[in-house]
């Protein structure tokens, strides 16, 4: 079926005709790094983890009318987005996949006729495929309906095909609908289209940290003073308050646009250039080469050295001294560049902030790290204008001080302890061994530690200024630190700390853990010995599986089990967070350990495989690796380059529900499982 889709969507593309076709040294007192791994490390930085943002022009809803007692009508509505057409129920024997519902069989309901639109299709002549197809725009509602005596759980695929000028994908959506009462059918079940990326993580939860690093950057000593003379500047030099007040305005829509602009045109270009596979390797590799994640180490301890008062990073003074002289200009170019000069003039201080942003924000999506971005220069810029605006506000501002300088020894520690994820990466995926999760959680008890003391007035650097008394603040935060503290001890003895656990190194990396290990299954469904790959890998919870899928699928059949497929990563946050949060749930360890044969498939994992097990691709490429091997595995099979990502399969190597990606919903994960089995026992 994959390939006729294939086919048929390479087929209407031909039909309509689409073809696709120098920074100086920057100084750090006596310590020099050359430009070149600079712009190296902003690049990747910039362009880490963004990913092409998946095509989904059809979204869906669901709804079920009471026609009599025990007769139901169930709507399915299909809204189709501008410029894209779906087709009709068809059938096209030879022709475009047409759309379907498939009812999974029960003894609860029967189907009463077959399905229907609420409109007719546009129908047209294809010359292409010699037939007339029906298609529809905008939107259309499919109906089916059914009777249930007494009430039904209704389980329905539907699959369609739907194209524009430029391209054709084709989909399938699971629906879970409840019939039998007055409520509302449930929404369609939280699934992954088959041409859709497994995502991790909210936009908003992303907005929000960048909002947050932005405040914490305008009261850094690089942006706070700047605030009351920039706009002293527009507001003396403009001739009238209203021509200041438009010159400010875009001052801060010009800061918006020198840290937004180019990061949205990294990104695209990398992703224009390269493509969706090509652009795969690359992000793979920054993301978990230890090269990359060792430059981004290195990076975070020279800002944290240097936020501590080691020596002074700045940009270089003649790219500063240009950007300044042509801001004397006048009009809009002059302050063009006055705002290039904030930019480059405040670079110690938000260049590690920027980095943390982009990095948090790159969780496979494509426009993801420009939102966040964009958020992050909005509330940056926003000071700037609002005090133009409003100008008596500026005596309302603290007067610089001692204060700006803690706020920079702060961001210090915090940099220190981000700065350790990179090393985490590295080690968890070439095996060094280096950084366990004990070890790991050690050296964040003594940073904070550390932090807290330094807010206690115990600890000083040297651009600290003199603390004859200790504020409210300070202890305030400081009680929030030693908290922190507090919290992470247990760990060092096996806390499983869920709230840290998209950060830490995974369970199983701990030496000592109060109790012992993890429960053994009740019924292993794993050999104990002769796992490949088993000496250098584990899955989480004690729990036993493969990490080879060959070798699952044979034991699979040999006990009669699905197996449950999990696309991971050691560099996953999210793939951390399910298996703490979801995974860690009793019932749902109860249905992995009894009910299935697991299989984990790391995709940056760096062990070289033996030549047996090489893949050559399609482009002839030759993978030696295991991450490399299964990444490769996931996006041809199932169209997905970002984990985690999970599969219930068969024993014909099919999925037997939709798979399912990244969702902390314990019961929808129960829900998911539960219907795997299903599936499996009603194809036996």
């Amino acid at each position: 079926m994959i390939c006729k889709n294939l086919l048929f969507t390479l087929l209407l593309q031909i039909d309509s005709q689409y073809m696709r076709h120098s920074m100086n040294e920057i100084i750090i007192n006596s310590m020099r790094f050359s430009k070149h791994l600079f712009l190296t490390f902003v690049v990747a930085l910039v362009s880490f983890g963004a990913w092409a943002q998946p095509i989904e022009p059809v979204a869906w809803k669901t709804s079920v009318t009471e026609l009599s007692d025990g007769e139901y009508r169930i709507d399915f509505k299909a809204s189709v987005d501008n410029g894209w057409h779906m087709y009709d129920l068809g059938p096209y024997e030879g022709g475009p996949m047409a759309t379907t519902f498939t009812f999974e069989p029960s003894a609860d309901y029967e189907l009463v006729g077959g399905v229907t639109a609420d409109k007719d299709s546009h129908v047209e002549m294809n010359e292409l495929f010699g037939m007339e197809i029906g298609s529809y725009e905008g939107s259309v509602t499919f109906s089916q309906t059914i009777k249930s005596a007494k009430g039904a759980q209704i389980t329905v695929l539907a699959e369609w095909m739907a194209c524009s000028n430029e391209n054709c994908v084709t989909g399938e959506k699971d629906f879970s609908i409840k019939v039998g009462s007055t409520t509302p059918a449930s929404e369609p079940a939280k699934v992954v289209d088959a041409a859709a990326k497994a995502s991790g993580g909210s936009i908003w939860g992303y907005i929000l940290s960048a909002i947050g690093w932005a405040l914490i950057a305008l009261l850094t000593p690089c942006v706070f003073p700047m605030i009351p003379m920039t706009v002293s500047f527009f507001l003396k030099g403009s001739g009238s308050v209203a021509r200041g007040r438009f010159r400010a305005l875009m001052y801060g829509l010009f800061i918006v646009v020198l840290y937004t602009v180019p990061i949205g045109i990294i990104i695209f270009l990398t992703w224009l250039i390269g493509g969706d596979a090509v652009t795969a390797d690359i992000f793979n590799w920054l993301a978990t080469h230890w090269l990359p994640n060792l430059i981004f180490f290195a990076v975070f301890m020279i800002f944290a050295a240097s936020f501590f008062g080691a020596f002074e990073i700045v940009m270089p003074e003649k790219l500063v001294n240009d950007s300044d002289a042509k801001s004397d200009k006048g009009g809009l170019a002059g302050i063009f560049f006055m705002a290039l000069t904030l930019v480059l003039v405040s670079f110690s201080c938000t260049g590690p902030i920027v980095g943390s942003v982009l990095i948090q924000s790159t969780s496979g999506e494509f426009w993801t790290p420009i939102i966040t971005m964009f958020a992050f220069s909005v509330v940056f810029a926003l000071p700037f204008t609002l005090f133009a605006l409003f100008p008596t506000w500026l005596k309302q501002l603290p007067k610089s001080g001692g204060w700006l300088n803690s706020v920079k020894v702060v961001l210090g520690f915090v940099e220190l302890a981000l700065g350790l994820k990179f090393l985490s990466v590295a080690d968890q995926t070439y095996h060094w061994g280096l950084l366990d999760r004990e070890v790991y959680l050690a050296l964040w008890i003594a940073i904070f530690s550390l932090l807290g003391l330094y807010l206690l007035g115990k600890l000083k650097f040297k651009h600290d200024s003199d603390m004859p008394y200790l504020s409210v603040t300070r202890l305030v935060m400081a009680i929030i630190v030693f908290s922190f503290v507090v919290y992470m001890l247990p760990g060092m003895w096996g806390a499983p700390l869920k709230a840290l656990s998209g950060y830490l190194p995974p369970m199983q990396s701990q030496d000592f853990v109060i109790g012992g290990s993890a429960p053994a299954a009740t019924s292993s469904s794993t050999p104990q010995t002769g796992v490949k790959y088993g000496d250098v890998l584990e899955l989480p919870h004690g729990l036993d599986g493969f990490f080879d899928l060959e070798q699952a699928e044979a034991y699979a059949k040999q006990v009669g089990k699905p197996v449950f497929v999990d696309f991971t990563g050691h560099g996953c946050v999210n793939c951390r967070e399910m298996e703490a949060r979801v995974w860690a749930d009793n019932r749902v360890l109860d249905i992995l350990r009894n009910e299935y044969v697991i299989v984990a498939l790391y995709a940056d994992d760096k062990l070289k495989v033996d030549e047996a097990d090489w893949v050559t691709t399609d482009s002839g490429k030759v993978l030696k690796t295991l991450g490399k091997i299964n990444s490769y595995y996931a996006l041809k099979t199932y169209g997905v380059n970002a984990q985690p990502y999970y599969v219930l399969q068969g024993d014909d190597g099919k999925p037997l529900v939709e798979p399912r990606g990244y969702d902390l919903d314990v019961e929808g994960f129960i829900d998911f499982l539960q219907r795997g089995v299903a599936a499996y026992k009603a194809a036996k």
